[in-house]
């Protein structure tokens, strides 16, 4: 039996007839949303059009359907895409068309949003704000231009279908890059529960009854039905995260049936790490080496050594490593959940590590904080011409977790939309009033962190800390920005930041 559908998901031709009269901008609930760009606007179109093309079409099919997964000896039912997986990403060349048909064999609703990407808008695959879902039985056909190289990935906008096994790594690659390495890794993380102790949706059914806030409380996690108490960790200034997981995953397999990755003594070796969890940062690194960092959300930064890496959920990380003798543990700690997920290196002789092999900790782990953007991704200097305050607020006594005090009705997305202007340089300040940490992300851009750090898409923002970040104006549509924590996101921390028509 499938889960019901929450109030984040269609559940009627009302709400999809609702959703169509959005789309076209004709809501009679506000005059606000016709005097902002459509998805399917000729501004959109425009801004397609201007992105470089090989002219090479890459074509795939992706199929979402009902499965039964072998998690190290646990049967979990859950939902996946058949085409792709964590070990079978999408690939193309920067500029080449993508085109991908998924057809919906769920029992519910669905979409792709292709996350880091500054695709277009109607593309974008967020239902009632840039198309309508795709229903059971329905195909749907994407196809945008790759507009940059780098290390993405792909999942559902709808509900809490992401804490499923509905994603995959989408890899975009520089023919002109130089290669100084010589193999490649896509190391994805995951926290898992779907199937094995209960399903997403039961879990967002349980946090929104609301409970006792937790936050700042250190006497170590403690598991009160699906609900994680106590789990805290510095790195995170305080409370770690809600949810109890059975299970953390690298590339789909759990600690009791690692993934073995193989290589051979001094070889470079590029990792490209992606966090795909709902509630969980980890902290990732290889015993006994040594990570360069080389770009962080796809983009590059001035090369940074560092023993780990902190990923809070939807960011990624590429490092390289030079391979070692022997076996190794490649370990993300699940921070703050006294648990983690485990992979092997193996470049020779030796025992396999033991699950419960530790990372070192005589270093403090990097984080975006500590890297610099590329002279070459930088954005220019100029003057802001706009700044947008968004302040998260919420909690867990009431699970009431919003932006600017309004919670999310996705149901009427432009209801309360951040106008921005085409061409604008536009400042971002997430200010975090909550006790908990929360991983933002904005949808069709990347942004620059302050004082010529990163260029990102999803930012670590501490509780009681304010993140000022930048970007240009250069994609126009209408856009989300949210926690990238599933169970925030639905219970409503999410807004709309739209173009406004000229």
């Amino acid at each position: 039996m499938h889960s019901s559908l929450n109030r984040r998901q269609f559940l009627s031709v009302s709400a999809v007839a609702l959703t169509a009269a959005g789309l076209a901008g004709c809501s009679s609930t506000t005059k606000k949303t016709t005097s902002f760009v459509r998805p399917d606007s000729a501004a959109v179109t425009a801004a397609e059009a201007k992105r470089r093309r090989t002219g090479t079409v890459v074509q795939r099919a992706l199929t979402a359907e009902p499965v039964t997964l072998d998690l190290g000896g646990k049967a979990a039912k859950t939902w996946v895409y058949r085409g792709t997986s964590a070990t079978e990403p999408l690939r193309g060349n920067v500029g080449d068309t993508l085109k991908v048909a998924l057809t919906n064999h769920l029992p519910d609703p669905t979409t792709v949003h292709w996350h880091g990407l500054a695709l277009r808008n109607d593309m974008d695959g967020v239902p009632s704000l840039t198309q309508q879902p795709v229903g059971p039985g329905e195909t749907f056909s994407y196809e945008f231009t790759l507009p940059e190289p780098g290390t993405f990935w792909f999942h559902p906008h709808v509900g809490t279908q992401l804490d499923r096994g509905l994603y995959a790594p989408l890899i975009i690659d520089d023919p002109n890059e130089k290669a100084d390495y010589d193999k490649e890794w896509v190391i994805v993380l995951d926290d898992w529960l779907d199937g094995v102790t209960t399903t997403p949706d039961e879990v967002l059914a349980e946090l929104e009854k609301g409970m006792m806030d937790h936050g700042g409380m250190d006497m170590g996690p403690m598991r009160m039905g699906n609900t994680l108490m106590g789990a805290t960790s510095p790195l995170l200034g305080g409370d770690a995260g809600d949810v109890y997981y059975p299970l953390y995953l690298i590339n789909g397999k759990p600690a009791n049936d690692p993934q073995t990755f193989t290589a051979k003594p001094g070889e470079k070796i590029r990792l490209r790490i992606i966090n795909a969890g709902g509630d969980t940062a980890f902290r990732f690194g290889v015993a006994e080496h040594q990570l360069t960092i080389t770009h962080t959300d796809g983009f590059p930064v001035e090369p940074h050594e560092a023993e780990s890496v902190v990923l809070g959920m939807g960011e990624r990380y590429d490092a390289v490593i030079t391979a070692g003798d022997g076996a190794f543990a490649v370990v993300a700690e699940a921070l703050g959940k006294q648990d983690q997920a485990l992979a092997v290196l193996r470049t020779g002789s030796g025992s396999a590590p033991s699950k419960s092999a530790k990372l070192p900790q005589t270093k403090s782990p990097a984080t975006a904080a500590d890297l610099r953007a590329a002279s070459k991704v930088a954005l220019p200097k100029r003057g802001v011409d706009r700044t947008l305050t968004l302040d998260l607020s919420g909690g867990m006594e009431k699970y009431d977790w919003a932006i600017n005090g309004k919670r999310m009705d996705m149901d009427q997305p432009m209801r309360d939309a951040l106008g921005i202007v085409d061409g604008e340089r536009v400042a971002l300040e997430f200010k975090n009033s909550t006790t908990m940490w929360h991983p933002m992300h904005l949808h069709g851009h990347t942004y620059q962190l302050p004082g010529g750090g990163p260029r990102k898409d999803t930012s670590i923002v501490l509780p009681g800390t304010t993140l000022r970040v930048e970007f240009d104006a250069d994609n126009p549509g209408r856009w989300l920005t949210h926690c990238h924590n599933v169970y925030h996101g639905e219970a409503g921390m999410m807004a709309t930041i739209a173009y406004q028509e000229n």
